[in-house]
């Protein structure tokens, strides 16, 4: 008889994110977006079904744009912010409307402050061990990062000890037609880049990439199903 897989700290994730993830486990990515485009883009990416953005604190003006999104989005949408390096900046967050903190890395101390302040976090992981503190921290989420490097076997291996009910989302070179296998393996959604939105782009391009995403992920659960 196997023992049953215990979490390293009471799992008590952030309840909005959890909602907006069940309806739609893609995450957009903005990064680059200018606060004058940002709202245009938030609600394309609505009307083709996504309810959880993002925009990377490398972008222009970063917390206007958190702002503008969250203020043309309906409640159900989870807006938050990307590349989150320090601490710091969760308050900074927190102030702009945003909910979610998402990082590259899994440094303790912004996941810490981020669930200390309510917001939920998705820390970047790249090792059993970075996965396991994270969750201890308080890691609503496990970005699996650069899904590229770790690929489906890594996932596959990760979800037979890491406990179900903890979401794992690769991200990194994720497209619409190669979501399958990830599936397939026990990934539970995915971060979109540069294949969804690249700088300078219409919100009718960007309408247009998340619909193909919304259809590569229905094709890929039929698939993983199989």
């Amino acid at each position: 008889m196997q023992p049953h897989i215990n979490l390293p700290a009471p799992y008590l994730p952030h309840a909005a994110l959890m909602a907006a993830f069940a309806a739609c486990p893609l995450i957009a990515i903005l990064r680059g977006v200018t606060p004058a485009d940002a709202a245009e883009h938030g609600q394309a990416l609505y009307e083709a079904g996504f309810r959880i953005v993002e925009v990377p604190l490398n972008s222009p003006q970063p917390f206007d744009s958190i702002a503008a999104i969250r203020k043309a989005l309906p409640a159900d949408a989870i807006v938050g912010a990307g590349t989150v390096l320090h601490a710091s900046f969760v308050h900074e967050v927190k102030s702009a409307g945003g909910e979610l903190i998402v990082m590259p890395h899994s440094d303790a101390e912004v996941v810490t402050a981020a669930k200390a302040q309510g917001l939920a976090c998705a820390p970047g992981v790249a090792t059993p061990n970075e996965a396991f503190l994270a969750l201890k921290n308080g890691a609503d989420v496990l970005k699996m990062f650069p899904a590229e490097q770790l690929g489906c076997q890594v996932v596959k291996a990760w979800r037979a000890v890491i406990a179900a009910e903890v979401p794992l989302v690769p991200v990194g070179g994720i497209t619409p037609d190669n979501m399958g296998p990830f599936l397939t393996a026990g990934a539970n959604g995915f971060g979109l880049g540069s294949a969804l939105y690249k700088p300078g782009q219409s919100p009718a391009a960007t309408a247009s990439h998340a619909r193909a995403y919304i259809n590569g992920l229905r094709i890929a659960r039929a698939s993983a199903k199989k």
